[in-house]
């Protein structure tokens, strides 16, 4: 996958607040959107969501990114 289509991917996580929702508004698998956003944290080697088992929060490297998606 590349970098465009995991940024894309990050972009609907965090605006929709969840995996699942996201996975379901871009038709995908949730695993998919899953490593997307796990590759994308790797390349640039920050953290972009606090994640729990009920809710996706920005970090501020993820904030950042968000506003200049």
């Amino acid at each position: 996958m590349d970098k465009l289509d995991q940024v894309r991917i990050f972009l609907q996580v965090a605006e929709m607040g969840s995996f699942i929702k996201a996975a379901h508004a871009l038709d995908v698998p949730r695993a998919t959107v899953s490593a997307a956003v796990q590759q994308l944290e790797a390349a640039l080697g920050a953290r972009l969501l606090h994640r729990t088992t009920r809710q996706v929060q920005l970090t501020a490297d993820g904030a950042l990114l968000l506003e200049r998606g």
